[in-house]
């Protein structure tokens, strides 16, 4: 295992319930940021053209709903 991921194992296992609680409310913006930021790298390598809407056919599209 990598050291530093063992290390932070080790941290956790430290931690109170309490304790992790508060540390994953203040991470999870982070996590959920991140992720959100890595599908956008990836929708972006894989874009073509057609693959998006200009205004008017997303309003069309949105008023057909």
């Amino acid at each position: 295992m990598n050291p530093l991921r063992s290390r932070v194992h080790r941290l956790v296992d430290r931690l109170s319930d309490e304790d992790l609680e508060d540390v994953w409310i203040a991470m999870r913006n982070y996590y959920y940021d991140s992720y959100v930021l890595k599908a956008i790298a990836d929708a972006k390598a894989t874009l073509r053209p057609g693959d998006t809407l200009n205004r008017e056919e997303a309003l069309r599209f949105l008023l057909m709903l």
